[in-house]
């Protein structure tokens, strides 16, 4: 494991490090947290790396303090997720418990977390640069609306005072960063790193060997909600195309600073995919939390990322924004690896808890033709219709789904994973016999009692906000489901999910859901209200009330009261049928 603490240091022969990582989580060494992911990456890459989780940040802040100064620079991340979704409810109501956390135990991480430790550091070491990353980083590395305070923020690299924000997956730009440092490049050669964003005074700072795009200003953002919505219409649209320019957001009309985002790399191979997940990761809780349980530990200890990326463009959903919509795949052989390495733990019982990615069955998925692709401004490969381009066989994923079942060790595999039941289906029925034989496998092989969907919504007029496909799919998943429960002679339950008050859903809406509830005898357990999360559309239809893509106008319920009513309304409706 990476040291924690200063006696771990000494331990090690370590007067100080290369690099200290400060997270929000506690620290496990799983391919599933992102802090292991990345102090693993460094590790392997040379660099002597230090991880500091959860620190104290109300006393005296020894916690700060305690590794010393690194030689390169300090990373800072929330954590898995946002400490903000982290910490509330979509009533805005605090939580009571952090699965991140041993124990479960909440109030282990402030609120805005990657703010709070950022200035932190630079008050203590100004001179020493930080690097941001992680989800809450990220998908608030331009301006943003905040949910939790009600109001549109700047880039998350003006109120923290980081010096540099890597957003997506790090693995690539944040060892880039390392080694620029490391060999004291000039400022202007560290600033054409990708996938890293960053503030200037001038233009004349970035790389201008690139293209660049300028966003309209905070400052016009905050004036007006049609600007803000075009202003991420604009970013939306860059971030789905091949070749993005240089992405400039001046903080203010005339002359200040401005917040420049640079292109990401190109979409990893799978020979880079295998690299990382071959990397000596121990799946287990650092020592310091013997005998504490960390509830996500126990959640992901026994799952495999098959992928990474996601082309379903939901609305509501930050996984594009943050991973990308193209799909990265591990070969079979590393996937294989992974999983033998699981059965020799101790604590293993025969059971994967997934075998899964952003979208389970996404696996290996990409279009037909890569220079459509490449010129391709849609932010979803699905909606409206599945596109003609994309290749959307189930060989490769039935062919590893089989294979893990043969490891020795392995009695079962379920998918945890959301799946994707227009990738198989259409209103007509399957698409291919592979997408019927991949729908008879996931039931007979990989479902532990229920399959769990997320059809969202049953009105086509609300559907159409998220990005989402008719409901009237469903109903022939569930005829498909009900058909193979009876030729398999299974007894497997399918649990639809739902979303309330999203953006374009009235209370009328949600009643002809609970109606046609009752009508189909369809049994739910969850209705989510639809919590706004920074970079997402459904959040800036939520803030402006208007549709990014037509500027046209569409309801939005922001009355808390009118909120929870959607939400028990259904419940009470339901019980009443």
């Amino acid at each position: 494991m990476l040291p924690t603490s200063r006696k771990e240091l000494d331990r090690l022969g370590y007067g100080n490090v290369d690099i200290i990582l400060f997270s929000g989580d506690a620290y496990v060494d799983h391919p599933s947290f992102g802090a292991a992911v990345i102090g693993r990456v460094l590790e392997a890459g040379g660099y002597r790396v230090a991880v500091v989780p959860q620190p104290n940040w109300r006393d005296d802040l020894r916690d700060f303090k305690k590794m010393g100064i690194p030689r390169l620079f300090f990373g800072v991340t929330a954590g898995n997720m946002d400490s903000m979704v982290n910490h509330y409810t979509a009533a805005r109501r605090l939580r009571s418990n952090d699965a991140y956390t041993p124990e479960g135990r909440a109030g282990m991480r402030p609120d805005y977390a990657v703010t709070v430790y950022t200035r932190i550091l630079k008050q203590l070491y100004p001179h020493v640069p930080v690097v941001i990353g992680g989800i809450e980083a990220s998908l608030r590395r331009l301006t943003h609306y905040d949910y939790w305070s009600d109001t549109l923020k700047p880039s998350v690299l003006v109120e923290s005072g980081a010096d540099y924000l890597v957003y997506g997956m790090g693995e690539r730009p944040i060892t880039e960063l390392a080694q620029k440092l490391r060999e004291h490049m000039p400022l202007s050669e560290i600033r054409k790193t990708p996938q890293i964003a960053y503030i200037v005074n001038n233009p004349a700072e970035t790389d201008n060997s690139r293209q660049i795009m300028y966003l309209p200003s905070h400052a016009s953002c905050k004036r007006s909600k049609k600007v803000f919505a075009e202003h991420f219409r604009i970013f939306e649209q860059q971030a789905n195309i091949s070749d993005p320019p240089i992405l400039a957001e001046p903080l203010y009309d005339q002359a200040g600073k401005i917040v420049i985002v640079n292109p990401p790399y190109p979409l990893m191979t799978t020979g880079m995919m295998d690299e990382i997940y071959d990397l000596p990761f121990s799946y287990q809780a650092h020592p310091r939390y013997k005998g504490k349980r960390i509830p996500a530990l126990d959640m992901i200890r026994f799952s495999v990322c098959l992928h990474r990326g996601c082309f379903g463009g939901c609305s509501f959903c930050t996984i594009a924004a943050h991973q990308g919509k193209k799909i990265s795949s591990r070969s079979r052989e590393s996937i294989l690896k992974e999983v033998t390495r699981l059965t020799a733990m101790d604590q293993f019982k025969g059971y994967l808890t997934d075998l899964g990615g952003p979208t389970a069955n996404m696996y290996k998925m990409q279009g037909r033709n890569r220079k459509v692709c490449d010129t391709c401004h849609r932010t979803s490969c699905l909606f409206p219709a599945v596109c003609k381009n994309l290749d959307t066989s189930h060989r490769q994923l039935l062919e590893l789904y089989e294979a893990v079942r043969n490891v020795p060790g392995v009695k079962k595999a379920t998918i945890g994973s959301g799946i994707r039941y227009d990738l198989f289906l259409n209103e007509k029925g399957f698409l291919n016999d592979e997408g019927k034989q991949f729908f008879s496998d996931l039931l007979r092989y990989h479902v532990s009692g229920r399959l769990k969907v997320a059809p969202e919504h049953t009105q086509d007029n609300v559907l159409r906000f998220m990005h989402k496909p008719s409901f009237e799919l469903y109903h022939v998943l569930s005829e498909a489901f009900r058909r193979e429960n009876i030729a398999q002679a299974l007894k497997l339950q399918l649990v639809p999910y739902f979303i309330s008050s999203h953006p374009g859903c009235t209370q009328r809406d949600m009643s002809l859901l609970a109606a046609r509830f009752k009508k189909d005898r369809i049994r739910v357990e969850q209705v989510q209200d639809f919590t706004p999360t920074p970079m997402t559309k459904s959040s800036v239809m939520y803030y402006t009330g208007l549709v990014p893509e037509t500027g046209k106008r569409v309801f939005v319920e922001r009355n808390p009261q009118k909120k929870a009513l959607q939400k028990e309304g259904f419940f009470k409706n339901n019980r009443k049928s």
